[in-house]
Formats: structure tokens, sequence, C-alpha cells
């Protein structure tokens, strides 16, 4: 069963939602940077799982290039 993030950006990649993927990436970008600067307590178990949903909206953010680059080839040939 896919998790919650993974289905949030297959929704956003279905709907060409490039703007929500930028902005779930920066989320989660200052969410690691936070994590990473605070001491006093083993955050990294959440900056690993921040680092995977990083990955995953990377995914997907390639996915609907792939997928914009294709359309556009195709637009031009017709």
């Amino acid at each position: 069963m896919p998790s919650a993030i993974e289905q949030i950006v297959d929704t956003y990649v279905r709907l060409k939602n490039r703007r929500g993927l930028d902005e779930l990436m920066m989320h989660r970008q200052r969410l690691a940077v936070d994590l990473k600067s605070r001491s006093g307590f083993d955050f990294s178990l959440a900056i690993s799982k921040i680092d995977e949903e990083i990955a995953i909206i990377e995914a997907g953010l390639s996915r609907l290039k792939a997928e914009n680059s294709t359309v556009a080839g195709a637009s031009r040939s017709n």
C-alpha cells in the first residue's frame, strides 16, 4: 500500500500540479534544515523519513517533467 506522501505526489503528478509539488518539496527541505540544526535530541529517524519523502517528491517532479516533455513533443509532431 502506498504511503500518504506517495499518494499525494501521485495526485499532484496526475493533476499536473507542479506548484503543489514544489511547495511540498520546499516544506520538506525547510523541515530537514530545521531538524538538522537542532541539538539535544536525536532527530535522525525524523530526518531519515523526511529525506525519503524528499526523494519521493523528486521522483514525482521527474515524472511530471517527463510527461510534459512527452506531451510537448507529441504536439510539435502534429
